[in-house]
Parts: C-alpha cells; structure tokens; sequence
C-alpha cells in the first residue's frame, strides 16, 4: 500500500517512542539505558505538550510499608473488582524506583521543614524540562513537531511509523525495531488544559496494527473549569460553596456526588458559581503557591475567587483522566501487535485504577512505571531482530484520513467531521450521564459519519494532521459507545440512567478490536505469573 505522500525522509532507529509527556520520556530513558538507539516523534514539543507540563501533578511515593497498603486497599475498594493488586504494587514500587532516580539526577525536589524531599507532587513544567534534557544526554534523538500519522509492519510486525514534519508538511519515514505508543487518551478537544493534544491518535494506530482496547466505557470523567478558563485542576474546588443563579446552596450529599451535582444542575439549564470561601487566610497561600496555575485566568480579570462568586463549567477529560487505552498483554507493556508497546494514557490503567478516574497520583505514578517497563520491552525487542531493522520492506498501515476509499471531500471536512463527533460525546447528557437508546442512535451517526471518513476524508501538508485527528476521534468514540452498549449497568465512570445499580455479574473487562467493525468481548485481564 502506497503511502498518500512522498516521503521526505528516512531514518533508522531501535526503537522510536511515538509522543513527548512523561510516559513517552520515560520510555526512551529506559530504552537509551539499554543501550539501544533510540528516537522519540512528539506532536508538539517535547518538555511542553501534554497535561502535565501545564500543571502540578501529585505522585504516588509509597515505600513498602503502611502507607502503601493502606493505598492499596483504598484503590481496590474504589475500583469495584477490575483492578489487582499485583498491578497496583508494581506500580507504586516502579514509581518510588522512578523518584529514587530522578533525585539521584538531580531533580530539585522541594525540601521541608525537616529537611527530607517533599516527593509527592511534581512541578510539570519543572519535570517535562528536566526530562527532556536528561534523554538528550541519554542520547535521545527527539523530533519535535513531528506527530504519528500511521505505523509500519514488516510481516505481520509493527516496524515503525510515519510522521509528519508539521513545519514542512513533508512526510518523514522512521523505521524501528519496535515502537512504544505514549501519545495520550482523547479529550475530544474539549479545551481541558493541555489536552487538545489528545485526540486518540495513539488509538487508532494500534488497533489498525492489530492491538486490543479495554476499559473505553470508563471515559466520562470530567473536572471542574471555570468558566472562562480551561483549567481542570480539582484540589482547590474542595475548599468551594457551590451555589446556584439565586444564591442557594448546590444540594450535595457527599464529595462522590460533587461531580454529579454540578452535571445535573447544568443539564437542567442552570448556571453554577463557586467561591473558595471555605480556605483559611493560611490554606490560601499554601493554594496559590501549590497551584498557580489555577489562580492565573482569576488574576487576568480582576476576580478575587476567595471572596467573589464565579461561574463554573465541567469539561471532558475523556481518557486522559479516565481508564481506557491499548491492552497490555506482558509485563512489559507490550500490546496484542508484535512490536508495539503502549504507555501512558495511552494504555489502559485498568490493572490498577479498575473504573475509577486515574487522575492524579495513579496516572503519575503509572506514567513512571508503563513508561520504564514499555521502553525497556521495547528495546529488548528489538535487539532480538538482529541486524535486520534497517533492511526490512515495511507497508503503512493506516487507512482512514489517509487514503479514502472514494472521491476526495472538500477542504472543510476535517473541521465538519470533527464538530460532528464533538456533538456526539461531549454534552453532559450524553458523555456524563448515559442512556441506551440515546448512545444507540448517537453510534449509528457515528457509523455513518466513518463511512464517510473512511471513503472521503484526506488533506494536503501540515492540514494532514487534522484529517487523521479527526479519524482517530470519530474511532474513539466508537468504541467508547460500544462498550458502553455492552455494559448495562451503571460501575465507576460509566453511569448508565437507565441501569442506575451496579451488577457484580457484570464485573469483568470490556476488551475491543478492529476499527471499521469493532469486535467486542469480555475477559479477564489478569497475566499469570505478575509478581508483586
């Protein structure tokens, strides 16, 4: 199969990390530590794209000990039968080994009063910069702006990618030994902050390689945004009264309900406004120091959010805060495609988050773990093939977006394509609350409108990226309604209206495959022989 463009360039590595947020750093640190050659293609700028470079992120840092069992035992009671335990102990020791490591680097943690390292949240913009130059003297080679359009296979195995130099427009060539997915979840750009990057690009890829999905039914995770600005941070929103248009307090009956809360009034037509009225003068300072981020939109408009009332929003975060991704079928973080590994939220973190939000701690602390095993797999992987990587004839093997099967749409069709799909998952009744025959007809418009990606759908240079952006959203929320057909019950993140209770029949893996007729079934996802 032809690719839809010449190609610029070649280049030949051992393994080449598609993305450029912690778990992708992470990967071609472990991968360049094995020695092997080593190339990482980020969408944006790697050091700055992504959600944890636009935040503070907290961390899981748990030694063996009480503290960590007693996390343990928290996740497994939230996560109502998915996750294991194994899993979730693997992870947190790879997580304190990734900390040990970047202390012993160098990394300025910041100290406390009693002179220890506080190592439990990490600064992003602060990380993303400090890893990015620490691959560099890995001897990394990083591509920036370079995104994933579409892998490679040489007999049956993923061989590598190719990219588009958005700065050119030119399509770049790298074949590799092996390839480690790390580009994200989809945010379906619902402006979160530092996630219109997600568009499930990494998705879509895999599965036309042959990997598996699961967990895409625990997607309808959303946080708390002003108004006016697309800041999703959560921690300061515990110190809030939330009020409707009349004053009246917002009824909640517990901090499980906030979410739903603030979901119902809004779906009812009601504006919500918060105040942060509940911080001390002490907890205050201690917000604006941890979270600056948070506190910037109100500076730029004069809003004392202390004092005064402000409107307030709930935005998707789709996967990147929720469960779903690309099956690990190792230890290592491999996927179903030989030669392709998965990392990040890319990957599903249903091992160790079950149905609940990974968001915050889990999702660092996996991010560390997924993205050290994946790359060490990786480069071990590749280092099997010999010297063969560099002479093996590789076919693309992307589809849609790319190559349409009919007569080429208009210019505007990416933009079309794209709205349509936002209509279809975003809305709070529709992406929050769940209704059966509501996501049955929303997955037949969405049929229809893959149909006509699959057949019309392509661009010319850096305008590519949008097509097949648009692709892989459309394909995501497929098999994010799918799934959710498949599990009648209301568990987690998935909360159907109209199976309202948990059925502990059903407390077993949604697992997807195939892109133009996804295939569905249940499983177990344990792996014999993971020891803790």
């Amino acid at each position: 199969m032809a690719s839809p463009r010449p190609i610029s360039a070649t280049t030949a590595t051992d393994v080449l990390v598609l993305g450029g947020g912690p778990a992708a750093v992470w990967a071609a640190l472990a991968a360049a530590k094995a020695g092997v050659r080593v190339v990482l293609a980020d969408k944006g700028y790697c050091g700055t794209s992504g959600a944890t470079a636009a935040a503070n992120t907290h961390v899981w840092d748990l030694p063996a000990g009480q503290d960590r069992d007693g996390e343990v035992e928290r996740r497994l009671t939230r996560a109502t039968g998915l996750a294991e335990r194994d899993w979730l102990v693997r992870v947190m020791e790879q997580a304190t080994r990734g900390l040990d490591d970047l202390a012993g680097s160098g990394f300025p943690f910041p100290v406390q009063g009693d002179g220890a390292q506080y190592r439990g949240q990490l600064r992003g913009p602060d990380y993303m910069s400090f890893m990015r130059r620490r691959i560099l003297l890995a001897g990394v080679t990083i591509l920036d702006h370079h995104p994933g359009l579409e892998l490679l296979s040489a007999d049956g195995v993923v061989a590598g990618a190719i990219c588009l130099n958005v700065r050119s427009g030119q399509l770049h060539c790298i074949k590799a030994g092996a390839v480690v997915i790390a580009t994200g979840g989809c945010t379906f750009l619902s402006r979160a902050l530092g996630c219109d990057g997600n568009t499930g690009d990494g998705y879509l890829m895999g599965v036309e390689a042959g990997a598996r999905l699961s967990a895409m039914e625990f997607s309808g995770q959303y946080g708390i945004s002003p108004s006016h600005s697309s800041v999703t941070k959560g921690m300061p929103y515990g110190f809030a009264t939330l009020t409707l248009e009349d004053g009246q307090p917002l009824p909640i009956n517990s901090e499980k309900d906030r979410f739903e809360a603030i979901a119902s009034a809004m779906i009812s037509g009601h504006t919500v406004y918060a105040r942060l009225d509940r911080a001390t003068d002490e907890e205050q300072i201690w917000l604006r120091k941890g979270q600056p981020n948070c506190f910037l939109p109100f500076d730029r408009i004069g809003i004392n959010p202390f004092t005064q009332r402000f409107s307030i929003t709930l935005r998707s975060e789709g996967t990147v805060r929720g469960v779903g991704g690309l099956l690990l079928d190792t230890e290592d973080c491999a996927t179903t495609a030989p030669g392709l590994y998965a990392a990040g939220d890319a990957a599903s973190r249903e091992r160790i988050v079950g149905s609940s939000s990974g968001g915050g701690r889990p999702n660092a602390a996996w991010a560390i773990a997924s993205g050290s095993w994946s790359g060490g797999g990786a480069a071990r992987f590749a280092r099997s093939l010999g010297n063969s990587i560099d002479d093996r004839q590789a076919s693309p093997l992307g589809h849609a977006g790319l190559r349409p099967q009919q007569r080429t749409a208009a210019d505007d069709f990416s933009r079309e394509a794209t709205q349509a799909v936002r209509e279809e998952i975003l809305p709070l009744d529709m992406g929050f609350y769940r209704d059966g025959m509501r996501i049955a007809t929303s997955l037949k418009r969405l049929n229809l409108l893959w149909d006509d990606i699959k057949n019309h759908l392509t661009a010319q240079g850096p305008r590519l990226i949008r097509a097949r952006e648009a692709a892989a959203m459309t394909a995501t929320a497929r098999w994010i309604w799918t799934s959710t057909l498949h599990r009648p019950e209301s568990r987690g993140l998935n909360r159907r209206t109209d199976h309202p209770a948990l059925n502990r029949e059903l407390t077993r893996s949604i697992i997807l495959s195939e892109v133009d007729t996804p295939r569905v079934r249940a499983g177990d996802l344990k792996i014999q022989g993971v020891a803790a």
